[in-house]
């Protein structure tokens, strides 16, 4: 079997893809989801945990009824059903993660089911199906040392985290997603970005990936036109918008090398590694019989009165496609615009970054060029880059004043991501305020006119076009912190008689 990897244009050329993802959202709920131990991130170890969220005998759940409202509201902004009854289940494994062993899930009676979401991708809209949004419990975290990995293989010694065992967990599984083509990775990512986008909107977690509050399993199938869909595989635990779509893209390569090959796919789970791309196996996937699902006997179903179901639509805020939409016209930006908005994950940086003052063409000028770039050199979010909204802001404040040209204030844009302070601490400690005081500059002006005689006569018989070399040479002097328009007048000042 060869393990040279084909190009990507003859994967596509020569097999069909189908996706889907199951994304997990931890809900930002004051306490779990059958105990009341509080959910905040970090702590130390062990220390959010009680007889029930550790499975201790005699313990019993009871469920958050928060939480059962957030899944609602989900489903409903998923364009769901929402089911007018349904019950828990009991999900039955053993792993050391899960201190019960066994997970309250929910099984054949989601609350919420067939829905869809639509996402727009090179600007034609893609209607994702929603099979089902359930809401079960998180796992802790099991964290292996002593390995190269970080993961068990190879490792020495296994810890055990329970503070986030319990914590309410909403699964969102799509339908399979058939004929996307050469744009399955990107499809899968506008899915994933929007979906993060919607449950945002609706203020139920801060579905933050670096944190695990998000997280995403991406399934792969391969098959050849007109054959049946092919073996999948599931990759785990896929932890940025970006990973989404290498993912997919790296597993249609593997499957199309293994297949041209002439082998088989196994459906398994595997893990994508962030440096190299790729991915690797996990274990063999487990079906449903494997979990030996039953109904929860310790919780009663639930049956969500229509009327208030009805009151939480109406509730709901405007959804982000909406939105953007609206802020497109409000910032005079056409479809291709909003696009590289959209590609660059953009949208609300730069809404918050109008908020904090700036005007929109100046907040879509810095995250679109100079943020962006370092974001593609560095190989992160855009979000992540280091410089928030506010501080954007006022860097172009600075630039309004005059007090930063726009070469200046890229190199205070380079302290602000480099974590120096705000950037009019960092234009103070670095000195690098633009000079306009006249007297400051009339040494260099004089300086310039005499190294360059030549274009100082074609400016006094009229030529003042000239001028521009005689500037260029005092910001050069300067280290191009003068003030282009101030040397210019002095320049014109002493060669250009007065009227």
């Amino acid at each position: 079997m060869t393990t040279t990897l084909p190009a990507y244009d003859e994967v596509v050329a020569r097999f069909e893809p189908v996706i889907g993802l199951e994304t997990h959202v931890e809900l930002g709920t004051n306490t779990k989801m059958w105990c009341g131990c509080p959910t905040d991130f970090g702590g130390e170890p062990n220390t959010r945990v009680c007889p029930v969220c550790l499975g201790l005998p005699g313990s019993l759940p009871v469920a958050n009824k928060a939480a059962i409202e957030a899944t609602i509201r989900i489903g409903l902004a998923l364009n769901c059903s929402i089911a007018q009854w349904c019950r828990f289940a009991r999900k039955n494994y053993f792993y050391p993660d899960m201190p019960k062993n066994f997970q309250i899930s929910q099984y054949d009676e989601p609350l919420c089911f067939d829905g869809y979401l639509d996402v727009e991708v090179n600007g034609e809209l893609v209607r994702i199906g929603i099979e089902r949004v359930h809401l079960e419990e998180d796992t802790g975290k099991t964290l292996h040392v002593g390995g190269a990995t970080g993961r068990i293989h190879g490792a020495t010694e296994s810890l055990v985290d329970y503070n986030r065992a319990g914590i309410p967990l909403v699964e969102i599984v799509t339908k399979p997603i058939p004929g996307t083509g050469a744009l399955a990775p990107e499809v899968a990512r506008a899915y994933v970005t929007e979906l993060r986008d919607v449950i945002r909107s609706l203020g139920v977690s801060d579905v933050r990936m670096e944190e695990g509050s998000l997280r995403c399993d991406v399934n792969t199938s391969l098959n050849r036109p007109g054959e049946e869909w092919g073996t999948r595989t599931e990759t785990k635990n896929v932890n940025s918008l970006r990973s989404v779509e290498r993912a997919v893209r790296s597993e249609m390569l593997r499957q199309a090398s293994v297949l041209e090959a002439g082998g088989r796919i196994t459906q398994e789970t595997r893990h994508f590694h962030e440096d190299t791309g790729d991915t690797t196996p996990g274990r063999s996937k487990e079906t449903a019989t494997d979990y030996r699902y039953f109904p929860e006997p310790d919780l009663v179903p639930i049956a969500p009165d229509p009327a208030w179901v009805a009151e939480l639509k109406a509730a709901l805020p405007e959804l982000p496609r909406l939105h953007r939409r609206r802020l497109q016209e409000a910032w005079g930006l056409s479809d291709a615009d909003m696009q590289s908005v959209l590609n660059a994950g953009a949208v609300e940086l730069i809404e918050q970054t109008v908020a904090a003052g700036a005007s929109p063409a100046a907040a879509r000028k810095w995250w679109l060029g100079e943020l962006s770039r370092r974001a593609n050199e560095t190989g992160v979010e855009l979000a992540d880059i280091g410089a928030t909204p506010a501080q954007v802001a006022e860097l172009q404040s600075l630039v309004d004043a005059g007090k930063l040209n726009d070469k200046l204030a890229r190199t205070v844009l380079e302290g602000v991501v480099a974590g120096e302070g705000s950037p009019t601490e960092i234009m103070t400690a670095r000195g690098l305020e633009v000079v306009s005081d006249t007297s400051a500059l009339t040494a260099a002006v004089d300086e310039a006119i005499a190294a360059n005689p030549d274009i100082a006569d074609k400016i006094r018989s009229g030529k003042v076009a000239a001028a521009g070399a005689l500037v260029g040479a005092v910001m050069k002097t300067t280290r191009g912190q003068a003030d282009a328009k101030t040397v210019r007048d002095l320049i014109l000042s002493r060669l250009t008689p007065t009227p």
